[in-house]
């Protein structure tokens, strides 16, 4: 498939979405920037936060890991089922009686203003770090299949995209967001389908009879029963539930979407409605990395892991399907991104900096400063980008899912003292705890084959730290 032809849909796809920030984005100020006006339809929000869920690493990461992890993922998804119904019954009732803007605005009323702050700045490392890791994997992605052969360096590649995601976020915000998003998971979804029902029709099986191709090389294995494996299906459960708790509910990116939501009965059913889908759609990502490795064996593809599925859909399906690919990957990458870079400037403006404590500022100032810190923040991604560049990491959902269990394990700790206890904490000692906890978690993963034997922690490293967290705002607890 030629480069520039590609090239040129990206063009346009980006045409596409600057269009539609135009059309969502009239008449927005601040309100419509951080919580879209709290007038989002609810149906809307749970269809786009699809994309945002999954990301380009889900898209790529997920079907390229089957060769080594089979359908094991499928575990975590069943947890991540479970996370968003805590979600909705637990956090978000929470959210929408204390009206908040920002989520971390608990802390400061339930623990102190240093607790705020700890829990703000843990979710902006967190987010920073989770989105521009699922950004560079894509971006990665388009330079080598057709950025490299005309002759753009990756640099360029970063800056123009980031550009394209500033001038479609600038305006609208949240308020855009929910409708780009939109448009990007189906398109998202509906390049997943096609790529699927080609290589069903071009490996001459149907459903039932691939999944028995699948089964006899091993892929369909879902459940691990042995206790001692990274693996163990209740670890993988546990974990997901708790990766789904603390990366969407005390997470101000995804919750920054969810309180858009006018009335709290309809973000509950956006949140419920969400867990089911992701569930199927998780489902098809996997049968397709199975069909992935079916079709790559039997065109003697060579690559695996998070190159696999973009070897394939451009070197060796027909030019309309590359074409899908590209569109699909790029509907992938973008809403993870514009969400991040949204809910980073409205963490930093309201949690960091108290903007709107400001009285003395008027809006026309309140919002040069939102749109100034936006392209901090954008500049924080290009360095982040590069830095993931250098370690170029061969698959990218593990990875991620790793960095989580050390940058979430602290907001873990902080919500489950402030919602399950009544104790009041030494406030000033909050950020040292919010320290500490990441760096015991590092050594005892570190050393774990010293500390536990054949015992292997896995993704439950969240958990783990998360209750170090806990247990340490225990011990400064008030009496």
């Amino acid at each position: 498939m030629s480069p520039i032809i590609l090239l040129s849909i990206i063009i346009v796809y980006f045409a596409l979405l600057l269009w539609v920030a135009y059309r969502t984005g009239k008449g927005s100020d601040n309100d419509s920037f951080f919580i879209g006006n709290r007038k989002s339809n609810w149906m809307l929000v749970a269809f786009g936060m699809i994309g945002t869920s999954l990301s380009g690493v889900t898209f790529v990461s997920v079907p390229g890991a089957v060769g080594n992890d089979k359908f094991a993922y499928l575990q975590i998804t069943l947890g991540y089922l479970i996370g968003y119904i805590v979600i909705a019954y637990v956090l978000l009732p929470l959210y929408y009686r204390l009206k908040l803007t920002s989520i971390y605005g608990y802390l400061q009323q339930r623990m102190g203003q240093l607790s705020y702050k700890s829990g703000a700045w843990i979710f902006i490392v967190s987010r920073l770090v989770g989105a521009t890791a699922r950004l560079y994997l894509v971006v990665n992605i388009l330079q080598v299949s057709i950025l490299d052969s005309l002759g753009v360096p990756f640099i360029v590649t970063t800056l123009i995209i980031l550009a394209m995601i500033i001038l479609y976020t600038y305006e609208g915000g949240v308020k855009t967001i929910v409708w780009t998003d939109t448009l990007q998971t189906s398109c998202m979804l509906l390049g997943l389908i096609i790529c699927t029902i080609y290589m069903l029709n071009h490996l001459g099986l149907n459903v039932g009879e691939s999944l028995t191709a699948m089964n006899e090389k091993g892929y369909t294995k879902i459940f691990d029963f042995d206790p001692n494996q990274k693996s163990f299906f209740l670890k993988q459960i546990l974990a997901g539930a708790f990766i789904t708790i603390t990366m969407t509910g005390i997470d101000q990116e995804m919750m920054q979407k969810s309180l858009s939501v006018t009335k709290l009965k309809d973000s509950q059913k956006n949140m419920v409605t969400l867990g089911f889908i992701l569930l199927g759609v998780i489902s098809l990502f996997l049968y397709m990395g199975g069909l992935l490795h079916l079709y790559g064996a039997q065109e003697n593809v060579t690559s695996a892991g998070d190159q696999l599925f973009p070897d394939v859909a451009l070197n060796h399906m027909p030019p309309f399907i590359s074409i899908i690919f590209i569109i699909a990957l790029i509907s992938a990458l973008f809403p993870s991104a514009d969400g991040a870079m949204t809910a980073l400037t409205s963490s930093l403006c309201i949690d960091i900096f108290g903007m709107k404590e400001k009285k003395d500022w008027d809006d026309k100032k309140k919002e040069k400063f939102r749109k100034n810190i936006h392209l901090l923040v954008a500049l924080s991604f290009l360095i982040m980008v590069i830095i993931f560049k250098i370690i170029n990491d061969n698959s990218m959902i593990g990875l991620i899912l790793k960095l989580a269990g050390f940058t979430y394990g602290p907001l873990l700790g902080l919500f489950a003292f402030g919602i399950f206890t009544k104790y009041k904490v030494k406030d000033k000692l909050v950020p040292f705890i919010c320290i500490a906890a990441p760096v015991i978690s590092f050594f005892i993963d570190k050393y774990q084959e010293t500390i536990f034997g054949e015992f292997k922690i896995g993704l439950e490293l969240l958990i783990i730290n998360g209750l170090l967290t806990f247990v340490g705002l225990w011990l400064i607890r008030k009496k």
